[in-house]
């Protein structure tokens, strides 16, 4: 199930969007609901849901995504900023915020919202939800977002999953796992994977990872130091 948000003011383009979604969706074989608020709003929607925001940007919409992305610490949500100044464009790209990508409503909007409808649902179906697995006679499912990092328990066969409130046991070497992961995570060590979009910031001098609930890891090796610079980069 998706989850369509529209947060706009001007019944034309709300019209206009669920149109376009609506000629999208066509193609797919996917549920999905149109939520519209005509403001910012707080509102905590169903979190089980894929979440797709079409944001018309107003002077809240800095404060929304904010609260989307830190407050609920929710980055697996995709975004996408309707805007008519660039002026009103460039205030979102300093935020850093993790936007899909910018629509001016002005140039040729259906064409672009319906080309990034077609990216976010790529998204959509290539990306795994959660890490499922089966140990000592226990079932897991851990939601990939939730996991910081995983290290190789020493002398045993087996690997510790970090997780922002607890920690986690499961069989197997690193490599093994790895293979159940998809690609925001990455061996920066042979005896640790890291979550790339949990990170707020690596320090490459004293190799020591922050992540965003402000835990630290020394746990990049000198070999792989570059690539997860690079890795980052594109985060």
């Amino acid at each position: 199930m998706i989850d369509f948000i529209i947060i706009e003011d001007n019944l034309y383009y709300i019209r206009e969007s669920k149109r376009i979604i609506d000629k999208v969706m066509m193609n797919y074989d996917i549920n999905y609901n149109f939520i519209v608020y005509d403001k910012y709003r707080r509102e905590l929607l169903n979190k089980d849901n894929f979440k797709i925001y079409i944001i018309s940007y107003n002077s809240d919409s800095i404060e929304l995504i904010k609260y989307i992305r830190e407050e609920l610490d929710d980055w697996k949500s995709l975004i996408i900023i309707v805007y008519k100044n660039i002026e009103d464009k460039n205030k979102v790209l300093k935020e850093n915020l993790f936007i899909v990508d910018y629509i001016n409503i002005k140039k040729h909007f259906e064409e672009k919202l319906l080309r990034n409808i077609q990216i976010c649902l790529k998204n959509y179906d290539q990306r795994p939800n959660s890490l499922r697995y089966s140990y000592k006679n226990t079932s897991y499912n851990i939601e990939f977002q939730k996991i910081l990092y995983i290290e190789k328990e020493p002398d045993n066969k087996r690997c510790i999953i970090y997780t922002k409130s607890k920690k986690y046991y499961i069989p197997g070497t690193l490599t093994q796992v790895l293979k159940l992961l998809d690609n925001r995570f990455i061996k920066s060590s042979r005896s640790y994977i890291i979550n790339k979009e949990a990170i707020s910031s690596y320090d490459n001098k004293s190799n020591i990872i922050t992540f965003k609930n402000k835990i630290k890891l020394d746990g990049v090796s000198r070999e792989n130091k570059k690539s997860i610079i690079n890795c980052l980069r594109r985060v």
